[in-house]
C-alpha cells in the first residue's frame, strides 16, 4: 500500500480542519485534492524519481510532499536553511530533476544550482515557473508501491563531510507510525502544535501520526517568540507538542510556561538529543496534569527507537526506556553480547521501522546495518530492569589524561544551575591530558547575571572529581544548532580551532 493511501485510509470528516497555518484552515478534503492535484501531474512525466521539496513548514509543503510520495516518487525534503553547498550536492548525488520550491526561497540558491532542474514548482505565481495552484486534481488514486519501495530520503550530516541520505520505505513510515499511535494513544480528537520541520524526522512523524488518526496539526514557525508560541498552545486547544532539549530549556528558563496553565495539553514528547535531569523534573513541574514522554530515535529509524512511560519518569529519571512496539533494543559490547547491568555497549536496534541504507552508499550503509540490525553508535547502560540509559555518542567521549569522559555528565550538572539555559562541553587539544575540557554556556539573563565564568569552574569542582571539571568556561550568546535544534558540537570544535 502506498503511504500516502494508508494516512487517508481510516474515516474521519473530511470537512474538519487537519492544518492551522498563520490564519488559514486547510480541510482534509482541501488537502487530499491538493496531494492529488501534485501527484497527477507528476505521474504524467515522473515515474518513480526523486523530487526535492525545500520551504517552511506550511500547507504548500506537506501538499507537494505526501503529492510526491503518492505519485510513487521519492521525497527529498530539506530545510531552507540548508547550505549552498550541501544543496548542490543533493541535487546532483540525488539525480534530481523536480523541485517544490517556496518562491521566498528561489533567491537564496544560486541560479546555477538550479541548471539540472527540468521542473520547478512553486507556492505563489512566476512568470518562469509552474505554481501549484494551478495544478488539477485528476487521479481517483495514488500509485501502486512494494512496501520495500523507497518514499523518502533524508539527508543528514555525514561524517566524511557531505551529507547522506537515509533511504526510508513505505513499510518503515508505516511500521513507525503505528508504533507512535499506539503508545501516544492517539486519537482524531488529538492536535498538535509542531514547531519542528517536516524535514527532519522527528517533525516528519508528527505529521505522519496524527494524519493516520485523522488529527490536527497547528504550525508555529515563529519559535524564536517562545512565549507566543505556548499562548498558542491555549489559544488552538492543543493536546500535544513536541520538541528537542533546546526546545525545552528555553521554555523551563525564558518564558512563563511555570505560572501557566495547559487545560487542554494532555501529553509532552522530548527527544532529538538526552533532555538532562535537572530540566525534567522542571518540566514535570511546570506540566503536572500532562503525560511526559521521554524518547529516543534516529532518522537511521524512520523516527522513534524508544520511550519511557510516563508513569517511570521520577523512578528511572534520565532513561530512555524501552523498544517502541515493535522494535527491539539491546545494548552490546565490542563482542556483540549483551551487557550487564553498569557496563557500557552500544545501543543496536532491530524493527521494520529501520532504513533500508544510505543513498549510493553502500560502504556507510555496511558499518552501521549488520545482520539486519542498525547499529546507533550511541553509548549506553542498563539497569537491573532492562531500562536503557545513554552515555553518549562514541565520537563524542572526551579522551583527558588517561580517562574517557562523557560531555553530558558535565552539561547535566551545569544547567542545573538556575541561572544557565544551556550547556554544551567539548575536548580542546591538551599538550599533556590529550584533551581538556571546555564548557560553552548561555545565560538565562546575559545582561543581568551574576554568575562568572570562574563560579561555574568552582562549582563543578565541589561536586565533580577533578578530571570531569572544566579548564574552560566560555559565555556564549547562541549555541550553534542545526535546522532541527539540535546542538551542532563539530561547530564548536571548529571555532575553537580559530580562536
Amino acid at each position: 500500500m502506498n503511504i500516502v493511501d494508508y494516512f487517508f485510509e481510516k474515516p474521519r470528516d473530511m470537512q474538519k480542519p487537519v492544518i492551522f497555518y498563520e490564519g488559514e484552515l486547510v480541510s482534509y478534503e482541501n488537502l487530499l485534492d491538493r496531494v492529488k492535484a501534485v501527484s497527477g501531474f507528476l505521474r504524467r512525466f515522473n515515474q518513480r524519481k526523486n523530487v526535492l521539496i525545500v520551504g517552511d513548514n506550511s500547507p504548500f509543503t506537506v501538499e507537494s510532499y505526501l503529492g510526491v510520495i503518492g505519485a510513487g516518487c521519492v521525497a527529498v525534503p530539506i530545510h531552507p536553511r540548508t547550505s549552498n553547498s550541501d544543496f548542490k550536492y543533493i541535487i546532483e548525488s540525488a539525480d534530481i530533476d523536480t523541485a517544490f520550491i517556496q518562491k521566498k526561497y528561489l533567491k537564496k540558491f544560486p541560479s546555477d544550482q538550479f541548471l539540472t532542474l527540468k521542473n520547478i514548482i512553486l507556492d505563489e505565481a512566476e512568470e518562469s515557473y509552474d505554481s501549484i495552484n494551478t495544478l488539477k486534481s485528476d487521479v481517483s488514486s495514488f500509485a501502486n508501491v512494494d512496501k520495500d519501495d523507497l518514499a523518502v530520503i533524508v539527508y543528514t550530516s555525514g561524517s566524511t563531510g557531505v551529507p547522506k541520505g537515509v533511504m526510508i520505505t513505505h513499510q518503515n513510515i508505516n511500521a513507525n507510525t503505528d508504533s507512535i499511535v499506539d503508545y501516544f494513544k492517539l486519537k482524531s480528537d488529538d492536535r498538535i502544535m509542531v514547531v519542528l520541520p517536516f524535514s527532519y524526522c522527528f517533525g516528519a512523524s508528527l505529521l505522519h501520526s496524527h494524519l493516520r488518526v485523522g488529527g490536527e496539526i497547528v504550525i508555529n514557525n515563529a519559535f524564536l517568540f517562545a512565549g507566543k508560541v505556548l499562548e498558542e498552545i491555549n489559544e488552538k486547544k492543543c493536546t500535544g507538542f513536541a520538541g528537542v532539549p533546546s526546545h525545552f530549556q528555553i521554555l523551563l528558563r525564558r518564558t512563563k510556561i511555570k505560572s501557566m496553565d495547559f487545560p487542554t495539553l494532555r501529553y509532552v514528547a522530548q527527544a532529538g538529543g538526552k533532555l538532562a535531569n535537572p530540566f525534567i523534573n522542571e518540566l514535570i513541574e511546570a506540566l503536572p496534569k500532562a503525560n511526559i514522554f521521554i524518547m529516543y530515535g534516529q532518522t537511521e529509524a524512520t523516527a522513534r527507537l524508544s520511550y519511557l512511560e510516563p508513569s517511570l519518569l521520577k523512578t528511572k529519571l534520565g532513561s530512555i526506556g524501552k523498544g517502541i512496539p515493535g522494535v527491539t533494543l539491546e545494548v552490546l559490547n565490542k563482542q556483540d553480547k549483551k551487557v550487564k547491568p553498569g557496563e557500557v555497549g552500544e545501543i543496536v536496534a532491530i524493527g521494520e521501522n529501520i532504513m533500508k541504507g544510505y543513498w549510493d552508499d553502500i560502504e556507510e550503509t555496511s558499518k552501521v546495518i549488520r545482520n539486519g540490525k542498525l547499529f546507533t553508535g550511541d553509548l549506553a547502560t542498563v539497569d537491573e530492569d532492562g531500562f536503557i540509559y545513554v552515555v553518549e555518542r562514541e565520537k563524542q567521549i572526551i579522551k583527558s589524561g588517561g580517562y574517557r569522559v562523557s560531555p553530558k555528565e558535565i552539561e547535566e550538572f551545569i544547567v542545573a544551575m538556575p541561572e544557565i539555559v544551556e550547556a554544551a562541553v567539548i575536548g580542546v587539544p591538551d599538550d599533556i591530558l590529550g584533551e581538556s575540557i571546555k564548557a560553552y554556556v548561555t545565560l538565562r539573563d546575559p545582561k543581568n547575571s551574576v554568575i562568572s565564568q570562574g563560579d561555574i569552574i568552582s562549582t563543578c569542582r565541589k561536586s565533580l572529581p577533578s578530571y570531569k571539571v572544566p579548564r574552560y568556561v566560555e559565555f556564549i550568546k547562541t549555541i550553534p544548532k542545526n535546522t532541527s535544534g539540535k546542538v551542532l558540537k563539530d561547530e564548536l570544535v571548529r571555532l575553537e580551532a580559530k580562536s
